[in-house]
């Protein structure tokens, strides 16, 4: 049966059409209707229900060119999805295109000279994998499933920030599909603006369909959990305030609370050191000495074994709703807002998550990259989770999930600052990532308004192009 939204696309697009479409790709499109449709329109997130009017399945840049002009000639809302990891949803759309990049996993490793060129439809944990395997590595998010496009181009906070910086800032090179279908390259000398507005500007300028990383030696890290009873969560945030404190760039710490596999309530530390495995044991000490814990599973592994211990807390197809904070410091008042949140869970699979911005990822200038928030911070995550029933259907209680995250956020609200990380912001609006941007914002409008002016890609954390500019070349050196 064709839906009417096929019918309208068929009816309406431009040139070629879908007919053209479809055969000029070297992939796949998936309409309503097609055996392949309700598996291939899922993401991660469950509580994401959309349902598009095609679906391009990319196999190349060539695709990627393709699809990006029909999309515009079709005057169709655009969503692009790497690993489809994003949290509101904006990997998809209803009744719009998704460009689907999830085909294009392509990775070749260079390791005399320690770099890595890289497909956008590739998770962390494929790109972990390819590294690890010659003993390299780069600063990765802290899921294996999520995507590395949507990862690097909001910036990239990750267990290696300390010490080699943001994902973002160990990427030497893009290759962009921008609004108008040309392909072409950013980096530190063809294209530099663009380069400078792709690390940490989000998908606003265009389609990246390769990234090439920086490496870095990354042998066997000492990581993994401790855990302590919710009752001691004044006690285990305090330990933590002063721990976060100096950390070395080697060692990244989060503090997190979640239910543990009994069914109880924990606070906890996931730990990462990346150095010397002996200074590693002298460093981490303190925090396995603190309590006792109820449980401390510290110890050497390979770094995609910190993902796989990880992993099961998050699985693909549970419902998410999340809001994003950042905190200077753990102040008395920072931490009974958290405490009072973590009595407050309304769903076992709810998770409220500090991690630290420090080290290397602080050592780079505010204005050297789109990504400004470069004060040493804490990230908190108020993330709500709950299974959806089996027939899809959202279950009774999800409004209550939604209103403890709110409220936890709420409760920080007053602390926190103004900017933000965007892979961390719920669809918020302009004022918010306006904000996130801080002193970059308008350079990313002018931007925005160079590559996009026609803000085609604008499912994302949009920076809105400026239709009033008057004629001639934006001022993009800030």
């Amino acid at each position: 049966m064709i839906t009417s939204t096929y019918a309208h696309v068929r009816k309406n697009a431009s040139g070629t059409g879908f007919a053209g479409l479809s055969g000029a790709l070297h992939g796949e499109v998936i309409l309503p209707g097609d055996a392949a449709y309700e598996t291939a329109r899922r993401i991660w997130n469950g509580a994401i229900d959309r349902r598009p009017a095609l679906i391009a399945r990319c196999v190349d840049a060539h695709d990627v060119r393709r699809a990006v002009e029909f999309g515009r000639q079709s005057h169709l809302d655009i969503a692009v999805r790497g690993g489809g990891h994003n949290f509101p949803g904006f990997s998809t759309c209803d009744d719009g295109l998704v460009i689907d990049l999830s085909p294009m996993k392509a990775v070749s490793v260079n390791a005399p000279e320690r770099w890595a060129r890289a497909e956008p439809g590739l998770t962390l944990g494929e790109l972990v994998q390819a590294t690890q395997a010659y003993g390299l590595g780069t600063n990765t998010g802290t899921a294996s499933d999520t995507g590395i496009a949507g990862l690097t181009l909001g910036g990239g906070v990750g267990w290696l920030m300390g010490r080699y910086g943001l994902t973002c800032d160990n990427v030497r090179s893009f290759d962009v599909v921008t609004a108008d279908g040309r392909l072409v390259r950013a980096n530190a000398t063809e294209n530099p603006d663009l380069y400078w507005g792709l690390r940490g500007g989000g998908g606003n300028f265009g389609i990246a369909t390769a990234f090439e990383y920086q490496l870095h030696p990354l042998g066997t890290i000492l990581g993994g959990l401790v855990v302590h009873p919710l009752s001691r969560a004044r006690a285990v945030l305090s330990f933590y305030r002063d721990l976060t404190r100096e950390l070395p760039d080697e060692l990244t710490v989060a503090c997190a609370v979640l239910t543990g596999p009994d069914g109880n309530p924990v606070i906890g530390f996931v730990g990462c050191y990346c150095g010397d495995l002996s200074e590693g044991e002298r460093v981490l000490a303190p925090l396995r000495k603190f309590g006792p814990p109820l449980v401390d599973r510290i110890q050497p592994m390979p770094y995609a074994g910190l993902f796989a211990l990880l992993d099961p807390s998050l699985p693909a197809g549970r419902c998410y709703y999340f809001k994003g904070s950042g905190i200077e410091a753990l102040s008395d008042a920072a931490i009974d807002a958290l405490v009072a949140s973590a009595e407050g869970m309304t769903s076992p699979y709810s998770q409220l998550v500090i991690m630290p911005v420090h080290g290397a990822a602080t050592r780079v200038g505010e204005r050297e990259t789109a990504f400004a928030y470069r004060q040493a911070h804490l990230e908190v995550l108020h993330l709500a989770a709950w299974e959806p029933e089996a027939a899809g259907r959202q279950p009774p209680g999800r409004d209550q999930h939604v209103q403890w995250a709110r409220q936890s956020w709420q409760g920080l609200q007053p602390l926190a600052g103004q900017r933000g990380y965007v892979n961390f912001l719920a669809d918020e609006g302009t004022a918010r990532v306006r904000a996130a941007y801080g002193p970059n914002y308008e350079r990313l409008v002018a931007l925005k308004t160079k590559y996009d002016p026609d803000n085609l890609f604008h499912l994302n954390q949009n920076i809105k192009p400026d239709t009033g500019a008057t004629a001639g070349a934006p001022n993009l050196e800030g």
